[in-house]
This record gives structure tokens, C-alpha cells and sequence, in this order.
């Protein structure tokens, strides 16, 4: 495949329209769930249950990226994405809101892997680390501007996000089938490669031995457990400014959206200028130390603006740690177990939302400000191990 191939413009723009779409019912689901008379807990524990089967099937679909197209599982994905926001928008009870989000995570981590696959495979080796950081800055800021269409969509009705939701995410899987090149890698039939196994994620991360080393477990430890912190206080924040603020989905969109545009800024400016060094994990460690700094600063605001300022400080440099652990990623696993790689650092991902999610949930329950106290926990121990993966860099 030619490596200069893949309309990469055009890939990232309908993949900014895509992850709007995915963040759409976030700011209304608190509403949902309110207006159901469901449990408190149901914001983290809905959540969860995608993540679970997201774990479950991130490596299967890494695996048939290298064998059917990053595009085509793309398209697979995102019918079966938007089908299952179908699915949540029916459901009524706690029961029917569980499996319509462990039906969208079959197919939510398809397309997540499928992004970063596509962007690898259509990189050189030269611009991957650039073309990585626009993946996650589109990931990132489109989800915040993703918040303010559905916040703004769902002061007229809080289900209309969700309807709105399913039409866009399956017509941006369309549009990514039709417009992108191939970067299909496994020639041949593909059932002469695929096997049972490849359904069994445990298995696939086995097979993580082939290129785990000790640097890239640190980065994928750290990714995880800052993955677990961010998850645990970006879902109890949405549901605090509800519940203990009383703001409505549009001032939560608007919020998010104003996170959005910082969080450009920041990766724009200090994020660009990092990936230029020629080490960036000391850095990369510095981030995770004020991501835990500003943790710490929100446990202990009570009021509603400097709350929302320290919140600020934490998205930006969140958002800065996540291109910069995707280009570790890339560079320690590139070669031909780059889609494993993925497909695991996805998965990893995807370990750190179940646990986050359901503890978010019930933490929440116990009290309003315990998951942030759980958050800055996994936040420090992510900042210690950058800072072991920093040590061991020196010692290769």
C-alpha cells in the first residue's frame, strides 16, 4: 500500500462529524435518566456496560482492519453504532438501557480502533506522529462541540439528540467508506487467517507478548489508569453540574464546548511544540503531574466558578497527554504488529471506561465528590509510572 495514500483531509473531517455524533446524548443523558426515575448510579453503571463489550470486541475489530479495510469496518461499525443509539433512545427501563449500550459497544470500539488504524496505515513514518496528534485533537475537541449541538438540540427535547445521533454516525460511516482509500493488509481470503480466537479478547491481548516490552506496558499501564481517572470524573462531572448545580444540558454543552476550543488551543500550541522534541516522555510525565494537580484543586471547590476554572486546567492538559501517549504508542509498536498494537492501546482504553464508568456511578451514590477523590488517585499513580517510563527510555 502506498503510504502517501488516504484523502487523510477528508478522512479527518467526516471523523470530526462522526465523534460529534458519538457525544451528542451525553449532556442529555443525566435528563434521561432523571426523567425515567432511574437510579443515580445508571449514569455510570450505562456507560460501563458499552465499555465492557467495547474491551470484548476492540481486538477483534483490530484484526479485521488488517483484513477486510479500516474503512469497511468503519461502515460495519457505525450502522451497528447508530443502531444501537436506536436501541437506547427506546429504552425505558435500567434492564433495557444496559443492553442497548452493551449492543453499541459491540460496535463503538470497531470504529475507534478502525480511526487509529486508517491514520497509521496512511502515514509515513515521517508525518505519523503529527497525523496521530490531529486524530486525537478531533477526538477530543469534536467531542466538546459534539456536547453543545446535543445540549443545545436537547433544550427542545431530550430524546431529539438521540434520533439525531443515529442518523449522522450512520451517515459518516457511509461517507468514510465512499470517500477513503483501501489500506487493506492481509492479502488473500480472509478466512484463511481469521480464526475463533480472534473473537476471545484475553487471548488477543496474549498475543500483546509479541511486542510488549517494558517501556510500552508503563505507557500502556499509565494510558489505562489515566484513562480510569478521566473517565471516572468526566462522567461524575456531567451529572454534578445536574445534580448539585442544577444546570440544564444546554449550559453542560456549552461548557464543553467552551472546553473544546481551549483544549485546541492547548493542542495546537504546547502539544505541537512537545512532539517536536526529541524526547517527549519527560513531558509527556509533566502533564500527567498538573492533570493530577488540578484533580486535587477540583475535590476541594465547592462553588460553581472556580469549580468549573480548575475544570479548565485538568481538560486542557488531559487532552494534551492523549496525542502524545498515541504517539508513544505508535513508535514503540510500529511494524507489522502496528493493528495489534492499536487494537490493544484501544482495548486498554476501553478496561479503563468499564471500571471508571461503574465506579463513577456508584461512588457518586456513596458521595458527590468521592469519584474526584478516586480520579486524582489513578491520576498520581499514572504520573509515577510516565515518570518510570521516562527512567526506563534512558536505560535502552
Amino acid at each position: 500500500m502506498n503510504q502517501n495514500s488516504g484523502r487523510l483531509g477528508y478522512f479527518f473531517t467526516v471523523m470530526f462529524v462522526f465523534n460529534m455524533a458519538a457525544n451528542f446524548v451525553h449532556p442529555v443523558t443525566p435528563a434521561i435518566i432523571v426523567d425515567l426515575q432511574l437510579n443515580d448510579y445508571m449514569f455510570g453503571l450505562a456507560l460501563a456496560a458499552m465499555s465492557l463489550f467495547n474491551f470484548l470486541f476492540s481486538p477483534f475489530w483490530g484484526k479485521m482492519a488488517g483484513h477486510l479495510s479500516s474503512k469497511t469496518v468503519i461502515l460495519i461499525c457505525g450502522f451497528g453504532y447508530a443502531l444501537g443509539q436506536l436501541f437506547f433512545g427506546l429504552a425505558r427501563t435500567e434492564i433495557q438501557f444496559l443492553l442497548a449500550r452493551m449492543f453499541a459497544g459491540i460496535f463503538v470500539g470497531g470504529c475507534y480502533v478502525a480511526f487509529l488504524t486508517y491514520t497509521v496505515n496512511a502515514s509515513t513514518p515521517e508525518n505519523r506522529g503529527r497525523n496521530l496528534a490531529i486524530n486525537a485533537v478531533v477526538n477530543s475537541v469534536s467531542g466538546s462541540f459534539g456536547y453543545f449541538v446535543g445540549g443545545m438540540v436537547g433544550e427542545i427535547n431530550i430524546f431529539y439528540p438521540v434520533w439525531l445521533q443515529a442518523f449522522v454516525l450512520a451517515t459518516m460511516a457511509l461517507l468514510m467508506f465512499l470517500g477513503c482509500r483501501e489500506d487493506k493488509q492481509v492479502e488473500g481470503r480472509w478466512q484463511d487467517h481469521l480464526h475463533l480466537r480472534d473473537c476471545n479478547p484475553f487471548a488477543a491481548i496474549l498475543q500483546c507478548r509479541r511486542f510488549m516490552t517494558r517501556t510500552l506496558l508503563l505507557l500502556f499501564l499509565a494510558y489505562g489508569l489515566g484513562n480510569l481517572g478521566y473517565i471516572a470524573f468526566e462522567q461524575c462531572f456531567n451529572f454534578y453540574l445536574r445534580d448539585q448545580f442544577q444546570l440544564t444540558s444546554g449550559y453542560n454543552g456549552i461548557i464543553k464546548a467552551a472546553l473544546g476550543i481551549i483544549s485546541l488551543v492547548a493542542n495546537g500550541t504546547l502539544c505541537m511544540w512537545i512532539l517536536r522534541r526529541e524526547r517527549i516522555s519527560p513531558w509527556l510525565a509533566g502533564v500527567m503531574s498538573v492533570c493530577t494537580a488540578a484533580m486535587l484543586g477540583v475535590i476541594f471547590f465547592d462553588n460553581v466558578v472556580p469549580f468549573i476554572l480548575i475544570n479548565v486546567l485538568f481538560f486542557a492538559f488531559y487532552f494534551i497527554s492523549v496525542p502524545l501517549m498515541q504517539n508513544r504508542a505508535a513508535v514503540l509498536g510500529q511494524g507489522e504488529n502496528s493493528n495489534l498494537v492499536m487494537g490493544a492501546f484501544n482495548a486498554t482504553k476501553s478496561f479503563g471506561q468499564i471500571f471508571g464508568s461503574a465506579l463513577a456511578g456508584f461512588l457518586y451514590e456513596w458521595t458527590p465528590k468521592m469519584p474526584f477523590v478516586f480520579g486524582f488517585v489513578a491520576f498520581a499513580l499514572a504520573a509515577g509510572l510516565a515518570v518510570m517510563m521516562v527512567r526506563a527510555e534512558k536505560t535502552l
